[in-house]
């Protein structure tokens, strides 16, 4: 289980890695020190002596009149953390847990259940279920809202313990009341936690020709393991016609990450801008010669849980015409959190930019849409009676075809596996077809 205000993350936390082309006069070595943020603003805006007296007034109220007693250190963090949450949904504060724990979630080793979700109105939504964990093999799904945790209700006032309640040691249980989405009965979902080792790439091929490679989120080795798994794929099999890129309920992750495979993909162009009013907030990063697929068409299959980093990817393929986006609108996080520190145990994320597209589009709160949209749907085969003629050949005294080969089986169409692809994943085979179409007509977007 996994925060996205840690795993949609600090976007800029490993930027200065990357090879990145930036604004001129702009060199990155690491995160913007807190003492650079005094720079931002040109124009002072004191704190009125009122205002302090007020916060001292509240800060007294509650440390005597509280119905349980409160420390100080309880309080100072309280008002911590409540200053930068009231900004958005992705800033914090991070004690040595949650820095610890953001850099689980960039390796992808964690113990919890598998879950993105993000604090809304006092609510824990989720964003997207991690592939091959607790959450995704239950059935939780993008857009879920967990209201119950253990049989306590989830609210405003106990949604940080409520939140650490959903991570534990490999084995325990726990029991989540699930809302789906546009249902208004919650389901109880009984959770084993585990330990999660997430392998963020798959690759295999659809059929002879046709790549398909699921990225489940962004990770520092992400890039790498992608040139790896193809490259042995393209090895083994040969160039390849086309490929599906599934970001479908990818949550995103390091803005590296997503850069590298964008680059993958493309030979030029720019991948993603960002601007913010630090200096060390304005990046431009480019691609650079060298394509996996060596220009074969590519099909980019998202829904609203691609976020984030995935529609960093999403957006950089679509705008330099390298893919269709198929599949339903993302979940349209265009920012871009810094994490600063504070000291070697503490440090602030906060939301410092925001990213553009290489048309120069904010997706915040918008998010992709998609070239060729599709619905949440499941299909199931037709129930047909067998039929003794379905062709010339089943006619008696049919003429053979003179070219024929005996060996040939003229039944298979291709259609039997295009039923049993739609019928497992209807959107993989409604992408499948139009690659083959891209493929058909040379391969231009």
């Amino acid at each position: 289980m996994r925060f996205p205000s840690q795993s949609l993350l600090a976007l800029l936390l490993v930027a200065p890695v990357l090879h990145a082309q930036t604004a001129p006069g702009n060199d990155h070595d690491g995160p913007a020190p807190a003492a650079s943020v005094a720079t931002a603003s040109s124009a002072p805006d004191r704190i009125s002596v009122e205002d302090v007296r007020n916060f001292s007034r509240v800060y007294e109220v509650v440390r005597q009149a509280y119905v349980e007693k409160v420390d100080n250190k309880t309080l100072m963090k309280a008002a911590i953390s409540g200053m930068l949450t009231g900004l958005d949904p992705h800033s914090e504060y991070l004690d040595k847990d949650g820095l610890a724990e953001l850099n689980e979630d960039t390796t992808g080793q964690y113990s919890g259940l598998g879950i993105e979700v993000l604090q809304v109105d006092g609510t824990l939504r989720i964003i997207a279920p991690i592939d091959d964990t607790p959450a995704a093999r239950a059935g939780i799904k993008p857009g879920d809202t967990i209201v119950k945790i253990d049989g306590k209700v989830v609210d405003s006032e106990n949604i940080d313990d409520m939140f650490k309640k959903l991570r534990g040691d490999p084995g325990s249980k726990v029991v989540l009341s699930i809302l789906h989405e546009k249902s208004d009965k919650p389901i109880d979902f009984p959770l084993v936690r585990e330990k999660i080792s997430v392998t963020s790439v798959k690759v295999r091929e659809l059929e002879p020709g046709y790549a398909y490679v699921r990225i489940s989120q962004f990770q520092d080795d992400t890039a790498s393991d992608l040139e790896k798994k193809l490259g042995e794929l393209i090895k083994k099999n040969g160039p390849q016609k086309g490929a599906v890129l599934d970001l479908r309920s990818n949550p995103g992750g390091l803005l590296t990450a997503a850069v590298g495979v964008s680059d993958d993909f493309l030979d030029s162009g720019t991948i993603v801008t960002t601007r913010g009013r630090l200096q060390d907030s304005n990046l431009k990063f480019s691609a650079h010669p060298g394509d996996l697929l060596n220009g074969a068409p590519m099909v980019v299959l998202v829904d609203n849980g691609t976020a984030s980093a995935a529609e960093i990817t999403s957006g950089a393929l679509k705008d330099n015409h390298r893919a269709l986006i198929i599949g339903r609108r993302t979940f349209g996080k265009g920012v871009v959190q810094t994490v600063l520190p504070l000291d070697a145990d503490h440090a602030v994320k906060i939301t410092t930019a925001r990213y553009y597209t290489p048309n120069g589009t904010s997706i915040q709160a918008e998010g992709i849409k998609p070239d060729i949209a599709l619905a949440d749907l499941t299909v199931n085969k037709a129930d047909s009676a067998a039929t003794l003629i379905g062709s010339e050949a089943d006619l008696r005294n049919h003429l053979a075809n003179e070219n024929a080969n005996a060996s040939k089986d003229i039944d298979n169409d291709g259609s039997a596996e295009n039923a049993k692809l739609a019928t497992e994943d209807y959107a993989l085979s409604q992408a499948l077809n139009v690659l083959k179409g891209l493929s058909l007509r040379g391969g231009k977007i």
